[in-house]
């Protein structure tokens, strides 16, 4: 069996694959871990279990997992040595690592180089590998990156007009992120169509409280929307997405706010959350728009906006269009939002269903939901990046 893992700064979250990576035997949560009210769940075919537990580091929380997938009462397997592999959830590569690889130190001593450009993701990750391989050191461990997908994009989509050493000193270029969410789905999306991956030109819309839009062809990612940090792009949910820089300098000077409190206020008070004055959550705002709120229509509507001109945009540096793919929570379950996304953008192939649309909220398979006979294929595709890690895993350990 394939174990899956990702680490954060207080959480664990596995999953237990087959080793065909057809079934998931089980999945689990560690929680809060060095906290207060710290707990662990998991669910198998035999049922879930939640309880709170003293978790006071990941070494704990490590070992509390492998004891509940070894639980009798409740767990998935009899004996440790059934775990073949396993499979960490790494956040960011740098330029250093353009596929998922096999985790030796020379891999570790990598992954540490790129701590300045992901501070708080790649320190948990590599507790995670690192206290991963202790309790499991006979058996492969792989490392799968957000960011390497998006390491084939040019120089002309990557590199920054800032002066040239900024990128050949300091690493600063535009990395993106849900690389392996977006690699996963256009790997279905080509699947559902039955055409070869490599003919499609698509953009994968992965809309969740935070936002990547991915423009893919011949197979590999040409541009994105998140660069060196995450709040680029499209509108999120607590993050502005595309501003002018100048405002920033605007902010400390004429305003007098700390960069601190403006990193605060980009990451953490703006998007919808900013905008709507309401939620940071597209059904909230969505009620409350329907209910008359002006400036929670005003956030769908500048949601909508952004993410429309990006598939333009994206459209335009393949040099067409013929497949737009949602994802993730706004993009599995909004139709309102799909077709405030879709509207007006007929002149690129793309009509909808409207019922189709409708229907397609919160499944476990693929939705067509454009119109029959329409020139640019519209899918829902759930995400599924525990999935695309095992697989990966398999791939690398032959097993």
């Amino acid at each position: 069996m394939i174990l899956t893992i990702n680490c954060g700064s207080s959480t664990i979250k596995y999953q237990l694959f087959s080793t065909d990576v057809e079934t998931v035997v089980a999945k689990g949560i560690v929680s809060r871990i060095g906290e207060e009210g710290s707990y662990y769940e998991q669910e198998t075919a035999r049922g879930k279990v939640k309880e709170l537990a003293a978790v006071p580091s990941h070494h704990e929380a490590f070992e509390i997992a492998i004891h509940n997938l070894l639980h009798p009462a409740y767990g998935a397997m009899a004996d440790i040595h059934e775990i073949e592999a396993v499979g960490h959830r790494a956040v960011h590569g740098a330029d250093l690592f353009i596929a998922s690889t096999l985790i030796d130190d020379d891999v570790i001593a990598k992954l540490e180089e790129c701590v300045p450009l992901a501070p708080l993701h790649n320190p948990p990750n590599l507790v995670g590998i690192r206290e991963g391989m202790a309790l499991l050191p006979d058996v492969p461990h792989v490392a799968v990156f957000d960011t390497a997908f998006n390491q084939t994009m040019p120089p002309k989509a990557y590199i920054y007009a800032l002066p040239y050493s900024f990128y050949e000193e300091h690493k600063i270029r535009k990395y993106g992120f849900h690389g392996t969410s977006v690699r996963f789905v256009s790997q279905q999306a080509a699947a559902v169509l039955q055409r070869p991956l490599p003919t499609l030109k698509m953009v994968v819309l992965h809309l969740g409280n935070g936002v990547t839009m991915t423009a893919v062809a011949d197979g590999h990612a040409v541009d994105t929307t998140i660069g060196f940090a995450t709040f680029s792009g499209v509108m999120m949910g607590t993050r502005s997405g595309d501003i002018d820089p100048g405002l920033i300098f605007h902010m400390h000077r004429q305003l007098g706010l700390s960069p601190d409190e403006i990193e605060r206020i980009i990451y953490k008070e703006s998007g919808l959350l900013g905008v709507s004055g309401v939620s940071n959550d597209v059904r909230v705002i969505t009620e409350q728009a329907q209910a008359g709120n002006a400036r929670c229509q005003l956030a769908l509507d500048k949601f909508a906006y952004m993410a429309k001109k990006y598939i333009g945009a994206f459209a335009a540096a393949m040099g067409g269009l013929n497949c737009v793919v949602f994802t993730a929570g706004i993009g599995e379950n909004s139709p309102l939002m799909r077709q405030m996304i879709c509207a007006d953008l007929e002149f690129l192939g793309v009509t909808l269903d409207e019922a189709q649309n409708e229907r397609a909220v919160g499944g476990k398979q693929v939705e067509i939901i454009n119109k029959v006979g329409g020139k640019t294929a519209v899918l829902v595709i759930p995400t599924n990046e525990e999935k695309m890690i095992a697989l990966d895993t398999m791939r690398l350990a032959i097993l």
